[in-house]
């Protein structure tokens, strides 16, 4: 299962990665490029975009959100011919800007918004990771979306909408646990050092994470273990105390 692209970002597993396939798409003064890769947790799609400056921003997505972001392009690309007609009929144009579609994967969101501003129209595409809150986007001139919808759909033609492939290692899912005002995520991942867990705590303004190599879960286990079991021992002889002095 393709994994939180923090790891891709930590040069961890940037140098295991393998592209599969790629395409491209030119819209004024930006290049986009559409690239799948695959790596040990999975195969995604790698969005970027490189404007005039040479300044560059990127979304990723797993290959199986690919076809739900393929049917929100197609959605929008609908609703935006239907409001440039209406306002060459002399209608309403202004509900073009407050479009938005919304795609939910694990933990990671998608925003499609819509909208327009001085240089014209296009489509900001926003990737929004948990439990960091990382936000990705890039934006894309309404002229090149057609574009790239055809490129993307070439690419799901070309390389398939399944996260995994041959070679990818099936890492488990993500694990949430809520205690009080406190949410622990639990996801496993893979770099070039092997296997490891992330356990990040979560809570208003404040978050840390630590990381446990695959060869130390056992022995973590049985530390746990060990406390669960002299709690539960303690716990019992209060039990037991509480009882004879009610006798």
């Amino acid at each position: 299962m393709y994994n939180s692209g923090r790891d891709a970002r930590d040069g961890d597993s940037v140098n295991a990665e393998k592209e599969i396939a790629s395409r491209n798409v030119q819209v004024q003064a930006k290049r986009f490029y559409l690239d799948v890769k695959q790596n040990r947790r999975g195969r995604f799609l790698k969005i970027a975009e490189v404007g005039a400056s040479g300044q560059k921003s990127r979304i990723l997505m797993g290959m199986s959100t690919t076809t739900e972001f393929r049917e929100k392009l197609d959605e929008l690309i609908k609703y935006h011919k239907q409001t440039d007609s209406g306002a060459t009929d002399g209608g309403d144009q202004q509900a073009f800007k407050f479009r938005s579609e919304t795609i939910v994967r694990e933990n990671r969101r998608y925003f499609l918004d819509l909208k327009e501003n001085q240089r014209g129209k296009f489509l900001r595409i926003a990737q929004q990771v948990s439990p960091s809150g990382m936000r990705n986007q890039i934006a894309v001139p309404v002229q090149g979306l057609e574009d790239m919808r055809d490129r993307l759909v070439e690419l799901m033609e070309e390389c398939g909408t399944d996260d995994m492939a041959e070679g990818v290692e099936r890492l488990p899912a993500p694990k949430s646990l809520r205690v009080d005002n406190k949410m622990f995520y639990f996801d496993v991942g893979a770099n070039r050092r092997g296997m490891f867990l992330r356990l990040s705590e979560v809570r208003a303004n404040f978050r840390t994470a630590v990381t446990v190599p695959e060869k130390s879960w056992a022995s973590v286990r049985d530390i746990l273990d060990e406390y669960i079991g002299k709690m539960a021992e303690e716990n019992k002889e209060d039990a037991k105390e509480a009882d004879e002095k009610e006798q």
